[in-house]
């Protein structure tokens, strides 16, 4: 596929999102522009059963358990609940559209799921023995899990898929989508990732890898995008769906165009399982390979939401990617995840929906603690307060674990 071939154009007519700051997408998005953060200390996730050293996290503070049916509760996991949820909404925000389910997709992942749910799973199976593991426990837990409910939920039949890429699941997710309207597959699609809740194996895991801030005296300041004295990630929960749809299918069923999608590209580093290509080399290729698809020039690119998790290694082979991309030309970055945590599998879908919202609003949030500037990373940091901007075109950048590499590229 080629920026020049004749395919349809994608654009995006609605959005949902839960996140650390609010379960409303655009209350996330008003707080996030207010310079408000919604790290701060967990007291209710195991921690004193199974103690770790770091106890600081973006929580999701909505009980989805109450919007949903009896037998829902019962049946679904939370990954699952959170993904049927936010769909709803979503459907709901896009106007409850009628539309030819054999045309509609879904396209949701997330990354790593709940450790919980097997783990409770394994302690019913010891103390009771098999009959006691309830026969949901596969369906509940399985990497394609929230995109089958949504898909069921919403009778899609073009579709309905999970590509998990660890971190980069949410963003994958959204690249599949417009992949597949592009060729022609569907005229509609529901994308995005959500993730479970923070949890004593991930904390324990990510900080032997030496990935987390041990900042537990000051959750707010913890994560420190491209900050100098970054000393790593803080978790986070949340989920963000999308609904992209063909602009002629939009525009028939008089819906409300929030932005598009112009182009997406993924990498590989095959490098390392946990660190990032250190030169940004495969990152700089799937960010390339986006303008190219959305024939858009690199001098052209006003703004990037840039992944930037807060850790030494990670932040830097973004930057260099960036410069390798985009040369001598500054665009405006920011950098969410010192407010809201790294959501993860959802990390990208929440960006994403923070990317439309940028380019709709002509406006950047600030990242938050970014106070002394890396010499080694020369990127003009959108930092201490939002900066309205005439922004066309957006750049959505996410890398996740095993060296995936995704970016989008979003338009007025």
């Amino acid at each position: 596929m080629t920026a020049t071939a004749d395919r349809p154009a994608v654009v995006v007519t609605a959005l949902a999102a839960t996140t650390a700051l609010a379960a409303d997408v655009e209350e996330s998005w008003a707080a996030l522009l207010n310079g408000k953060s919604g790290i701060s200390l967990i007291e209710d996730r195991m921690l004193d059963q199974f103690p770790v050293p770091v106890t600081i996290g973006g929580l999701v503070r909505e009980d989805f358990d109450s919007q949903l049916s009896r037998v829902e509760v019962r049946r679904l996991s939370y990954m699952q609940k959170m993904a049927l949820v936010l769909n709803r909404r979503l459907w709901t925000a896009a106007g409850a559209p009628e539309v030819d389910t054999r045309r509609l997709l879904v396209s949701v992942s997330h990354a790593y799921g709940s450790t919980q749910d097997l783990w409770t799973a394994w302690e019913e199976f010891k103390a009771r023995g098999m009959r006691a593991v309830s026969p949901l426990a596969v369906q509940m837990h399985m990497p394609n899990a929230p995109a089958a409910a949504v898909g069921l939920d919403r009778q899609a039949k073009a579709g309905v898929i999970a590509p998990t890429s660890g971190d980069a699941s949410g963003s994958a997710a959204i690249a599949e989508a417009w992949r597949l309207i592009t060729l022609g597959e569907a005229d509609v699609a529901i994308c995005g990732g959500v993730e479970s809740r923070i949890e004593p194996v991930p904390i324990a895991a990510f900080d032997n890898m030496g990935l987390l801030s041990h900042r537990n005296d000051d959750p707010v300041g913890a994560c420190r995008p491209f900050d100098r004295n970054r000393d790593g990630m803080v978790f986070g929960e949340g989920g963000a769906l999308l609904l992209l749809e063909t602009e002629e299918h939009a525009r028939a069923r008089g819906a409300t165009i929030l932005g598009r999608l112009l182009g997406v590209g993924t990498t590989s580093d095959t490098a390392d399982l946990i660190e990032p290509n250190s030169d940004g080399q495969m990152a700089a290729a799937a960010l390339s390979r986006a303008l190219e698809l959305a024939a858009v020039e690199p001098r052209d690119v006003d703004a990037v939401i840039a992944h930037a998790a807060g850790t030494r290694a990670g932040d830097l082979a973004e930057a260099r990617a960036l410069h390798a991309v985009l040369g001598t030309h500054r665009p405006a970055v920011t950098a969410p995840k010192a407010a809201l945590g790294h959501a993860m599998g959802a990390s990208g879908a929440v960006a994403a929906a923070l990317t439309v919202q940028s380019l709709r609003d002509g406006v950047l949030a600030p990242t938050l603690n970014y106070d002394t500037p890396d010499p080694d990373i020369d990127l003009d940091v959108v930092a201490d307060e939002r900066r309205p901007g005439d922004y066309r075109y957006a750049v959505s950048n996410t890398l996740g674990f095993g060296g995936h590499n995704v970016s989008l590229v979003f338009g007025r």
